[in-house]
């Protein structure tokens, strides 16, 4: 049943329709399941909406993710929303995804508000004192999208068909009643079973509700299609929807995922051999695992994403990515005797250890949460591989970097060019980390590990030969081992940084043997590029005269 809160400003549902007639036009894309392609497609209807001469911009009312984006103004969004932002030619704002949800473990989570961290709830506080409040924040947010653009391409989450959650939905059916909003519903046919997902959605929803479902997408398709065509016909047929289109499997897509479901077909797809090996470790909270996305595009690179010990093999780097719990996923790694294959490895042959964000604070000496920010666990040893302490603060830091890399820096870069690598990035995280000076021994002694980047959060130019003496705005950033074989940094995307990603693999070719290749790709064309790699492959397979009429729009193109 349809939730009756009041409206923004405390209006009823027939004047806030009266009110939002005149705005941009809504078009909902919703699923049978989780990862059935609702942000791909919905990236690709961005994409194709701009090209054809509209301004498009994304929406999702609430998202639970730990893969995250930072907006210009620093501010934390569901990633998927930030490269939908992206597809639409736009900076992301955190209307795009007013509410985020970031599981810090079972049935617990951190409630994001429009960017900023506002509370740990449980599952079940959360639907009792959260979601009451939260139609006035959705809603508001999606005014201000439709006051500013053409069409609002809403994502919906899950199912629509989920009971136990319907009556305080605001993310699915009852988002599309209160805005008005024709619903596209989509289904993966490679998971098996898409006729039985699509009737059987449908049936378990109200009239109302089935009203609203103007068309089906049916993705990732690999056969025949005239094999298909019977069923088509059927569903059609017994339900009085139109099939909008078949989608056809895309290999190698090259658009940020948003959720970890996706690295199940990565960890255990077979990949060619390749001159690099490196590992990222998959524990169970991973999140912004994105960053390594440009080091997979690479032609001489594998990324392989291990959860065992006696998966890691002999890779040339082992990569700690961010987590969202980094005491829990520490102890994971000491469960599964992945702390012992790692140090073992990085202390008895040329593989080169990496922390990213979370990975970057377990390598330290000691992690504190006094606060139990993370995790109920207050204290706990790091792997002790850099002379670096951690506590957890209550404020959580999201900001967008540039900077450059720094002099002193022990990652191979070359020292002919008169300039060192830029880089943009940015930061997410809760911890603190500091120099550790009781760690200072002859095992960690200072001068044996060196900063590695100098950064300007204003994001000024920083110039190469800036020193972070006397200048407020720059700070230095990073730590490594003098001789490059552990390293670790706060920086997400910083793989995406060309001349940096490039510089530093080729530093790892010339370890073994092998000649630097230079600069293959440039990540920020390639992203584009994959923006209309799969808007062409939409706009081929789908009726895009009847999505227009459903949204309301006339087609310029």
């Amino acid at each position: 049943m349809e939730n009756k809160n009041t409206y923004p400003g405390n209006i009823n549902k027939e004047q806030y329709k009266k009110k939002t007639q005149d705005r941009a036009a809504v078009l909902m894309l919703q699923g049978t399941a989780s990862d059935v392609g609702k942000s791909i497609v919905t990236t690709a209807l961005c994409r194709l909406f701009l090209q054809d001469g509209y301004q498009p911009a994304p929406y999702k009312s609430q998202n639970m993710a730990l893969n995250s984006y930072v907006t210009l103004d620093g501010k934390e969004i569901g990633r998927a929303q930030g490269v939908q932002a992206e597809a639409c030619g736009l900076p992301a704002t955190t209307d795009m995804n007013p509410i985020l949800i970031k599981p810090i473990k079972d049935m617990h989570s951190q409630i994001v508000v429009h960017g900023v961290p506002k509370m740990q709830m449980s599952a079940m506080d959360y639907r009792n004192h959260f979601l009451p409040q939260a139609k006035t924040i959705v809603l508001d947010a999606l005014d201000r999208l439709r006051e500013q653009y053409d069409i609002v391409l809403m994502e919906g989450a899950g199912s629509p068909a989920e009971i136990n959650l319907k009556d305080r939905d605001i993310v699915n059916m009852n988002l599309a009643g209160w805005a008005d909003a024709p619903v596209l519903l989509i289904s993966d046919i490679d998971r098996g079973g898409v006729f039985a997902s699509l009737v059987g959605t449908l049936e378990l929803l109200e009239p109302h509700e089935r009203a609203r479902v103007k068309g089906f997408i049916i993705n990732k398709f690999r056969g025949d299609l005239a094999l298909l065509q019977p069923g088509l016909d059927w569903l059609t047929e017994r339900t009085g929807i139109p099939v909008l289109g078949v989608l056809p499997y895309i290999p190698e897509l090259r658009i940020e995922a948003e959720d970890s479901v996706v690295l199940d077909e990565l960890q255990y797809r077979r990949q060619k051999e390749k001159e690099l090996d490196i590992v990222v470790i998959r524990y169970p909270r991973i999140s912004n695992f994105t960053d390594f996305d440009a080091l997979g595009w690479e032609p001489d690179v594998v990324v392989r994403y291990v959860s065992n010990a006696d998966d890691l093999g002999e890779p040339d780097v082992i990569i700690l990515p961010g987590t969202k719990d980094t005491i829990s996923d520490l102890a994971f790694l000491r469960e599964r005797g992945l702390d012992r294959a790692i140090t073992e490895g990085w202390r008895e042959r040329e593989v080169q250890l990496v922390g990213i964000c979370g990975g970057y604070q377990m390598l330290g000496e000691r992690l504190f949460d006094p606060y139990a920010v993370e995790s109920e666990t207050k204290q706990a040893e790091g792997l002790g591989l850099l002379p670096l302490v951690t506590t957890f603060s209550k404020e959580k830091r999201t900001v967008r970097v540039k900077g450059i890399v720094a002099k002193e820096c022990p990652l191979r870069v070359d020292e002919n060019k008169e300039t060192r690598p830029t880089v943009e990035a940015y930061e997410i995280h809760m911890g603190i980390t500091e120099s550790d000076e009781s760690a200072r021994t002859a095992r960690l002694r200072s001068e044996d590990y060196r900063p590695l980047f100098i950064l300007n959060t204003e994001t000024k130019e920083v110039e190469a030969d800036s020193s972070a003496e006397g200048i407020e705005s720059v700070h230095l950033e990073g730590c490594g081992s003098a001789d490059g074989k552990v390293w670790g940094t706060y920086l997400h995307g910083l793989f995406d940084n060309d001349e940096f990603r490039r510089t530093w693999l080729d530093g790892l070719r010339l370890q073994k043997g092998l000649p630097p290749i230079g600069e293959t790709f440039q990540a920020a064309v390639y992203k584009t590029q994959e923006f209309d790699r799969v808007a062409e492959i939409v706009r081929n397979h789908l009726d895009l005269d009847r999505i227009y009429e459903i949204a309301g729009l006339r087609k310029n193109r």
